[in-house]
């Protein structure tokens, strides 16, 4: 293997994987919003983009045999660029709804497999030390990816709002043309970059009855690795634990940015970009690191009832500023900090259990199928919450979602946990 120092890749790469993710998942909710599209209409139409997510693992066994997974990353990254180019080129025109959500799920679908090909190199790319030693720097640099994306992109798409006074589409387009050449130039780089680990390899002849015998092999072990009742109230816990968030992520935001005539509070691109996208993703990192510390020591059977609590209660300050309508930048920070730190606390727990649940021979596998049932807890709701909000307007929603946190106790309860997993060994 060509040895390269992983300073110079791991971080670029795992940057490269957050940005189109916040782009697909946050960034749109924004742009759709400013180009006047109904929140029924938003969530509807970007919960279904979390589908690559749900069905990656249907492909995942074809990265591993097919070409290397260096070339699936660069592959992918050349292929992301193009769809930010894609959706700035269709933003200004006639089309631009369909263009738009068309490269998004081109988007949407390179980074799954991106996703994919990125976690299986950083195995290969480096030895157990590194893995573990670089495993905070890859999160790390993925969340300065959510910043980058949810905070600093959407700040310079209201800059160049009031710079090129208020021509929305054209400011956008700009913006995305940027992020365009911004991968262009991180495709570029690992192309060169990344090393070559002799291990990198496809098989020469790729065998469809023996990968498809693998894949339901895998599949009917997930089902029958417990007992069946243990496995239902496993998946349940899996597809629901997180249904208040699920509710709440996308509309939140817009309530966020829509006018107060509407019930929102009305924040300008670069007021949103410093409280969800900055503020709210430090409160959401401090908050799952402080949720890893806690159960790393303690396991996490004890601090599951404190990180379920941390999920669900802070979600009421969207019933508070749903009444009070504050105009104080400071208290909306305060406000989603608090909220979101709860959800990066609360969070480990649902994290945790994932990696818990996949212990055994086909751990890969299995997780792979775990994550899928966690991306398909947040587009199941976010089909229909921007209709419900709709229905019912911002301050019936939020305390609906309230009322579904009762839910999230309901699975909690029944799960069953090992009392010695994650607790750190004499």
């Amino acid at each position: 293997m060509k040895q390269r120092n992983p300073w110079t890749w791991v971080p670029t790469l795992y940057f490269a994987e957050g940005l189109p993710y916040v782009a697909v998942m946050t960034i749109s909710l924004v742009l759709y919003k400013q180009l006047g599209l109904s929140n029924a209409e938003i969530t509807f139409y970007t919960s279904w983009l979390y589908l690559p997510w749900v069905i990656k693992p249907l492909w995942s066994p074809f990265i591993d045999v097919v070409k290397t997974k260096r070339w699936w990353i660069t592959g992918m990254q050349l292929l992301i660029g193009a769809a930010f180019g894609g959706v700035a080129f269709t933003i200004p025109t006639s089309f631009w709804l369909q263009g738009s959500l068309f490269f998004f799920w081109v988007m949407a679908f390179s980074s799954a497999t991106h996703d994919i090909a990125a976690d299986g190199f950083y195995m290969l790319g480096l030895d157990q030390h590194q893995q573990a030693w670089f495993v905070g720097i890859r999160s790390t640099f993925y969340r300065l990816a959510t910043i980058f994306g949810q905070g600093v992109l959407v700040m310079i798409a209201g800059n160049l709002q009031v710079v090129f006074r208020n021509t929305i589409r054209y400011s956008w387009s700009l913006m995305f043309y940027g992020v365009a050449g911004l991968f262009i130039a991180l495709w570029l780089y690992h192309s060169y970059i990344l090393p070559k680990p002799k291990d990198d390899k496809g098989m020469e002849k790729l065998n469809d009855s023996k990968l498809m015998s693998e894949l339901k092999h895998t599949v009917v072990t997930f089902f029958t690795k417990m007992p069946v009742k243990e496995v239902t109230i496993a998946i349940l816990f899996m597809l629901l634990y997180r249904m208040p968030e699920g509710l709440l992520a996308k509309v939140s935001s817009l309530f966020l940015i829509d006018s107060h005539g509407a019930g929102g509070l009305g924040l300008s691109p670069q007021e949103y970009g410093l409280v969800q996208g900055t503020v709210g993703i430090i409160g959401l990192t401090l908050g799952g690191i402080l949720g890893g510390i806690a159960a790393g020591r303690d396991g996490l059977k004890k601090w599951l009832w404190p990180m379920v609590f941390a999920i669900t209660i802070p979600d009421f300050v969207y019933v508070y500023m749903s009444y009070a309508l504050p105009d104080s930048l400071l208290v909306v920070n305060i406000c989603v900090f608090f909220e979101q730190f709860g959800y990066g606390f609360g969070f480990t727990a649902y994290m945790l259990y994932l990696i818990y649940f996949s212990q055994g021979e086909y751990k890969t596998s299995h997780y792979a199928l775990c994550t899928a049932l966690m991306a398909l807890s947040m587009m199941i709701p976010g089909l229909f919450a921007g209709a419900l909000q709709e229905a019912v307007g911002y301050r019936s929603f939020f305390i609906i979602v309230m009322i579904f946190c009762a839910v999230t106790f309901i699975v909690s309860r029944l799960v069953k946990i090992d009392p010695e997993f994650g607790k750190k060994q004499e």
